[in-house]
């Protein structure tokens, strides 16, 4: 069908969903509090989690994480929330990042296909995950967050500290279609 964009109040959720329907893949923004029964319903291909200001107003978003048979991925906010739903921990950076930033690509396959070595990207963030859960994987990393994005061991999950669905990350639609052939082929 499509991808559901779960909306966290992120101040880019808008801009996430009009990125995809540039690229031509049909998506619907939802808020975080949509039930797990009435995404089931939707049958998505796939679940973007959006970024937001706020730990404290996550909505459903541990529900889906933790039920959905679909790929995720979680961007910020959603990114976090994925660690911390499988035992990982975010606190607050050492170093708040408000700027284009390259990452280190560490596995080109799947997410970041045929991306190359790095990335340029935009980083909006204050907290970060400092801890990996286990069955987590680094697949990104840069000089100012040690884990920009993380991909599940055995599901496809995923998760990235920057923001791909703003102009400061020139290459932000190719990792959309990386994750939406993710889906079709899942």
């Amino acid at each position: 069908m499509s991808i559901i964009i779960i909306n966290n109040f992120g101040q880019y959720n808008h801009r996430i969903s009009r990125t995809l329907s540039y690229l031509g893949i049909d998506n619907k923004l939802l808020p975080n509090t949509t039930s797990l029964e009435q995404l089931k319903e939707l049958e998505p291909e796939g679940i973007i989690l959006g970024g937001g200001p706020s730990i404290e107003r996550i909505g459903n978003c541990k529900e889906i994480i933790e039920n959905m048979d679909v790929p995720i991925l979680g961007i910020c906010l959603g990114h976090q929330l994925i660690a911390s739903c499988f035992g990982g921990q975010t606190e607050s950076a050492e170093i708040e990042s408000y700027a284009q930033i390259d990452i280190n690509i560490i596995e080109s396959a799947g997410l970041f296909d045929q991306m190359g070595d790095s990335v340029k990207v935009w980083a909006s963030h204050k907290d970060e995950v400092v801890t990996l859960p286990d069955c987590f994987d680094i697949i990104a990393d840069s000089d100012k967050c040690s884990i920009e994005a993380i991909k599940h061991k055995d599901k496809p999950i995923y998760g990235i500290q920057f923001h791909p669905e703003v102009q400061h990350t020139p290459q932000g639609g190719e990792i959309f279609e990386n994750f939406y052939k993710i889906c079709k082929e899942y």
